[in-house]
This record gives structure tokens, C-alpha cells and sequence, in this order.
């Protein structure tokens, strides 16, 4: 499992550590931009793919573009986008709309095990680095695309973005406090669930080809990830008919679940079940709602807004930490709603190793969010820097196919393939450094 206090970063050549790393030896090829993409890559990478970004030479992908100068959000000229989604990648730039330039990138593709990509649908094949031409090249290879609604079915050339599908996928219509005034989850759940579920696609892919020995491909629809994480509640509709509207922070089935203000901050309390209910009215001290008649959760539930109501109104006597510390005491399941400072520097999060510093090339440093899945047979996150444009355009096509340094200069001369001139790491950026988890 991860240290408590460090993360290991490296200052080049993929996943630092990546030998450790479950998925060591599995070489991706990330054509991602954006968000979903860049996501599941970044998942793949953190857990030991050897991730190569190709990317088009001149500007690279679009997301190294997105708040490049502010001068707040980004570093060296990289915005807080890119620095977090494309740690423990390396860059290649290849133009792949050349004809000089798709030999390169097949080259790469014999010697890869899976090639990943958020382009909008049919753009693969326009390219011509669909699944059945890119298997042509290599039968084993294991090619996704995340799209809005999928690559094929009545809508499926639509543009999409995170809120569009968080709006069709219908978990917008029950998030807020009020009917008609339904809001997006703050967090791009749009985006990111199509990013986590291509990563449970490609490992699932990756598995079968161990039984096959043949690749295939992977669809990943954005509008599915939404229905999909509809889960129970699309079956309660099925059952009941009964079309559910925003329900705020409070819950479909149990009584008390729900955020309260107190003194100074907000709280929420979540009853489950009936084995709470009494010890939280121990700690509120309510005698109203001490009547048998709210012994069980069926019996609260027929009067949300009354039970609720009266809590609201005790929690604002006294502060949070006051509130908590008792209800804690009690085991009764509560928490403070952080705020990102509160949430990064909570002493749990930091133990997990969920708040890491990753190099930039240049030098320098930013803190971000860390890997999420510990494994008992890796022993410790590691984060290389994000790569410069091209950074290892001559090492990966070296390193992977075998190709002649002649050749390389041939297609950079050409334009087809772009090597950055600042290639090579910071001076004091040793290969294997400790850094502090802040």
C-alpha cells in the first residue's frame, strides 16, 4: 500500500516505478484530449502503463492550450488541465493526418497493446486508425474510444459535453432543492465516469486477449455511464412508475440523511437503517421525536420534512465541531462538508497519499489529486512529470520500434513527426526523488 508521506517522482521515461506497478509491460498509446481521455489515461499510467501521448506536432493536443498563461492556474506555461492528466506519460508528436506521418504511428502500434481515444465518432476511421485497420497491423491490439452517446444507434453523431450528458442521463433532473431548478453535479461526472469506465473496458479487453490471443475494441458511450450510474433509482421508476424530481441532499429512502447548518458550518447526518435512530436522539435531545411512531425508517419517512425540520433547527444552537465530536462519540455516521482546503488537508486524505506534488519538466512542482487504488503488491505511488510536446518523440520510437535515428530526422525534417528541443529533464532533477506528500 501506499506511504502515508511520500510519493516517488521521476523525472522521465513513463510511470515512475513502473515495474511495481500492476499494469507493467502494457504499452498505451494515448490520443486523447480533453478530459474523459486524459483521465483514463492517467489511471492506466498510474497504475504502470507505459503511456505514450502522441499528440499533433506544433500546438500538441488541445488541452495544453487550456489556461497555459493564467497566471494562477498554471506553471511553466501548463495549465492545471494538462499537469494533471498527463503525469506519467510521455509525448510523441506525430502527424497522423500525413501520409508521412501514419507509418510512424503504425510502427508504434505493432509494438502496443492498447490505443485510446475520445474523438468524436467516425473520426478513427477518417483517419484510418479505426479498430479493424489498426488490427490489420497488429491482431492483438486493443483499441477504445469514449464518445458522448456511443458509435452507433439513431443520435450517435451528436456533440456532446459533460453537461449534456449529465442532462440526458437524467441524474441532473433529481440534483437540486427545487423542480425546475435542477443543477449539474459539481464534480464533471459526465466526463470522468466515461474516463473510469473505458479503464474497466481496456482491463476487461486486455483479459480476454490472455484467453483469445486476439484484440478488440472497446466503446465507451458517455450517455451509457450516466444511465448506468442511475442504478437503483432507474429500477425504482421501473417498478413504481413514479418519475422522481430534484430531492436536494436529502435521500430517496432514509430518514435523517440530509445536510444541516449548525452554528458555523454545515453537516450531514446520515441515518440508515433504525440502529442510529436512537443514539442520535440521545445526542440532539429532542423529546418530539422521541414518539414510538418514528421507531422505524418507513414510519420517519412518512414524515421527512417534520423530522428533518426539527433537526435543522437543534443543529443551529452550537458549532459544528461540537456537533460532530458528539456524534462521532455516538458512531453516528455524520461529516462536515469540506471545502477543498478542508478536504485536502484532512489527516486521512493525506495518509492515503491522495494529495501528491508531481514534477514539471522545468522544474518546480504542483499538487494534485493521487492515485485512488492501492494494491497490496505495489509499494508506493510514483508520478513522472508531464512531457513536454514531443519530449520523446526519438527515445519512444527508438525505445519501441527499433527505428534508426536516420529515419527519425528523416520524418522530422519532413514534418511529420516533431522532437522537442527541451527535451531533457531540469539539471537537479534526480531520476529517483523523494518528495514529500504536502
Amino acid at each position: 500500500m501506499a506511504s502515508s508521506t511520500q510519493a516517488s517522482v521521476t523525472s522521465a521515461g513513463g510511470a515512475a516505478g513502473g515495474a511495481s506497478k500492476p499494469l507493467a509491460g502494457i504499452r498505451l498509446i494515448d490520443l486523447t484530449h480533453m478530459l474523459s481521455g486524459p483521465y483514463a489515461g492517467m489511471i492506466l499510467a498510474d497504475l504502470g502503463c507505459d503511456t505514450v501521448k502522441v499528440e499533433p506536432p506544433g500546438k500538441g493536443e488541445g488541452t495544453r492550450r487550456l489556461l497555459e498563461n493564467d497566471p494562477q492556474y498554471s506553471l511553466h506555461g501548463m495549465g492545471a488541465y494538462f499537469l494533471t492528466l498527463n503525469r506519467n506519460k510521455r509525448s510523441v508528436a506525430i502527424d497522423l493526418k500525413s501520409e508521412a506521418g501514419l507509418p510512424f504511428f503504425h510502427e508504434l502500434v505493432r509494438h502496443a497493446d492498447v490505443v485510446l481515444d475520445n474523438f468524436s465518432a467516425g473520426v478513427t476511421k477518417r483517419l484510418k486508425i479505426d479498430h479493424d485497420a489498426l488490427a490489420a497491423v497488429n491482431p492483438r491490439i486493443v483499441t477504445c474510444t469514449v464518445t458522448g452517446f456511443g458509435e452507433d444507434g439513431p443520435h450517435y453523431q451528436r456533440p456532446a459535453f459533460d453537461q449534456i450528458v449529465q442532462g440526458l442521463g437524467g441524474g441532473m433532473s433529481i440534483t437540486g432543492m427545487e423542480p425546475g431548478q435542477q443543477v449539474r453535479a459539481g464534480i464533471p461526472i459526465g466526463d470522468l465516469g466515461g474516463g473510469m469506465f473505458a479503464v474497466m473496458g481496456v482491463q476487461a479487453a486486455l483479459l480476454a486477449r490472455e484467453r483469445t490471443g486476439i484484440g478488440q475494441h472497446v466503446d465507451v458511450s458517455m450517455l451509457d455511464v450516466q444511465v448506468s450510474l442511475l442504478n437503483y433509482m432507474a429500477t425504482m421508476y421501473a417498478l413504481s412508475g413514479e418519475i422522481p424530481g430534484p430531492i436536494g441532499n436529502s435521500h430517496f429512502v432514509h430518514t435523517p440523511y440530509n445536510t444541516f447548518a449548525t452554528a458555523d458550518d454545515t453537516v450531514i447526518i446520515a441515518v440508515i437503517g433504525d440502529v442510529f435512530w436512537p443514539p442520535l436522539l440521545d445526542v440532539i435531545d429532542l423529546d418530539e421525536l422521541r414518539s414510538p411512531r418514528f421507531a422505524t425508517a418507513p414510519e420517519r419517512l412518512k414524515e421527512k420534512a417534520f423530522i428533518e425540520g426539527l433537526i435543522a433547527e437543534r443543529l443551529k444552537a452550537r458549532p459544528a465541531a461540537d456537533w460532530l465530536r458528539d456524534l462521532e462519540a455516538a458512531r453516528i455516521p455524520c461529516a462536515r462538508v469540506n471545502n477543498f482546503a478542508q478536504a485536502l488537508a484532512d489527516p486521512q486524505i493525506r495518509h492515503r497519499n491522495m494529495f501528491v506534488e508531481v514534477q514539471h519538466p522545468l522544474g518546480g512542482g504542483a499538487r494534485m489529486p493521487g492515485n485512488p487504488i492501492k494494491l497490496s503488491a505495489d509499494h508506493g505511488d510514483s508520478f513522472s512529470p508531464p512531457p513536454l510536446l514531443g519530449a520523446h518523440t526519438r527515445a519512444v520510437l527508438q525505445e519501441w520500434a527499433g527505428l534508426a535515428d536516420e529515419r527519425i530526422a528523416a520524418g522530422i525534417a519532413a514534418g511529420a513527426l516533431q522532437q522537442s528541443d527541451l527535451a531533457e529533464p531540469a539539471p537537479g532533477m534526480a531520476e529517483s526523488t523523494k518528495a514529500q506528500s504536502p
